[in-house]
């Protein structure tokens, strides 16, 4: 079964309409990746609405370099809200609450005490002195490296920042119980902990094969209350299975994200609380030495850890900002989660971003070793970067990430996430180009106690490829 809606070219000059079919179950198969998207939702929308699963049309750069203000959501041409107009009302609901509780006093000291108490935070900006070493040239000299711990939060990630934030805005919305959506794991445990810590129901969806390789936080989920809904496919599949699920029960659900993608305000509620990253490495800094960062690398599958370092440092023009991707088996072998350095722009799970997609604008597969790298598309605010060319973005094999996780667990006694672990191994790149002193930060975005089993079993594929610029 098929509808036809209107479906706006985005060829980024001009805008045109045309009729096209579309495909409105979630099952549907093309090329090598479930087509899955809201558009799957029961809902017809009206003709004004227009609403696309990709961009199906010719692969241009945008022109747009700077953000209209006056579109909340909107970085250029990137992000808004793609979606039902059934979904119109809750998202302005949310939108007019999170707008809200950014400026009410009640909830920032509520959730301030939340992340010093319940958290853990502030979380250290550790000098790593023996990774320096390894990167000191004949004479000594090299960039000092730094690692902002959050690792070291409750739950052992970053996602708990915005799990425990989001949870507070849906108890205040009236909301019995939360859905959520997970790769590695960790988005899941924090979430589970956020809402058992709130009394809230919690419901995490997750991809069938990402449950068998990340066991241990299944297990986590459910001894801290939350029901945990296996869904065939990938994190992109579970995020689809949460948002009808949500669908389902708007009035009394949350759906709460954990990544930085999606319809506004979803994107910028992420990376808002997200932020305090950032803000801790600045203050962070200044005591320690008495500046700020030069460079600041962080892992990026959808964005929200990188967001959480950039963002404070963006209007910092010389702080470089590095995001690095999975380029797994290599960037020419068709397995890889590469979005920002390969992909091309269209609309997906409801907002305008780069997606990994084939010539016919289908989604394709994304690969990586590290679980929490796996998703098809980015953060419009990180898109928004690339074509301002505000931010770096690099790439790192899945050979690399787990020779680097090895590295750091011998050199530093720190066993980091196989997602942040391809942050890391791109120092290997970058710091014999740098001036003696250069202070580099780098997030370490989770624990790699989950990711033990994947590094101790891993074989190196003959496909695996070299690190790419």
């Amino acid at each position: 079964m098929a509808m036809n809606i209107k479906a706006l070219s985005f060829n980024h000059r001009m805008i045109s309409s045309s009729t096209r079919q579309y495909p409105t179950t979630a099952d549907t198969k093309l090329g090598t990746a479930s087509v899955v998207s809201m558009l799957m939702i029961p809902q017809t929308p009206p003709a004004s609405t227009a609403f696309t699963l990709n961009n199906p049309l010719p692969k241009v750069k945008s022109p747009v370099k700077t953000v209209d203000k006056n579109v909340p959501g909107k970085f250029g041409i990137f992000g808004g809200k793609y979606v039902p107009e059934t979904l119109i009302s809750c998202l302005a609901e949310l939108e007019a609450v999170f707008d809200f509780v950014l400026h009410d006093f009640e909830f920032q000291e509520e959730l301030t005490t939340a992340l010093w108490e319940y958290v853990g935070r502030e979380t250290p900006l550790y000098y790593a002195g023996r990774l320096t070493d390894r990167y000191k040239n004949s004479k000594g000299q090299g960039p000092e490296i730094y690692l902002k711990r959050e690792d070291l939060n409750h739950g052992g990630a970053h996602k708990i920042n915005n799990a425990i934030a989001q949870a507070m805005i849906a108890k205040r919305m009236g909301r019995k119980s939360v859905v959520a959506a997970t790769g590695a794991g960790q988005h899941g445990v924090a979430t589970a902990a956020a809402c058992a810590k709130l009394s809230l129901d919690c419901t995490i969806f997750m991809g069938a094969t990402d449950m068998e390789e990340q066991a241990s936080n299944v297990l986590l989920m459910k001894l801290l209350g939350a029901q945990v809904e296996p869904v065939d496919g990938t994190f992109k599949d579970a995020s689809s299975q949460a948002m009808r699920a949500w669908v389902g029960e708007l009035e009394t659900s949350y759906y709460l994200t954990g990544t930085a993608v999606g319809p506004h305000p979803c994107p910028s509620m992420v990376r808002e609380f997200q932020s305090v990253i950032g803000k801790e490495t600045r203050k962070q800094a200044m005591e320690k030495w008495g500046g700020k960062p030069d460079i600041v690398v962080a892992c990026i599958g959808t964005g929200s850890n990188a967001l959480g370092l950039f963002h404070e440092f963006i209007k910092d023009e010389n702080v470089r900002l590095i995001g690095v991707e999975a380029a797994g088996f290599g960037l020419h072998s068709g397995k890889h989660a590469a979005t920002l350095s390969r992909g091309d722009v269209g609309v997906f799970h409801g907002a305008m971003s780069y997606l990994l997609q084939d010539e016919e604008g289908q989604i394709l597969a994304p690969h990586s070793i590290a679980v929490g790298l796996e998703y098809p598309g980015v953060g419009p605010e990180l898109s928004f970067l690339k074509e301002t060319g505000r931010a770096e973005f690099r790439t790192t094999t899945d050979k690399e990430a787990v020779d680097a996780y090895r590295r750091l667990c011998k050199l530093e006694g720190i066993f980091p996430a196989l997602e942040a672990s391809h942050a890391l191994a791109f120092l290997e790149k970058l710091c014999p180009t740098l001036p003696h002193g250069t202070k580099v930060v780098v997030s370490i975005s989770g624990r790699g106690d989950k990711d033990a089993a994947i590094v101790s079993q891993y074989q190196p594929d003959q496909h695996n490829g070299s690190m790419s610029p």
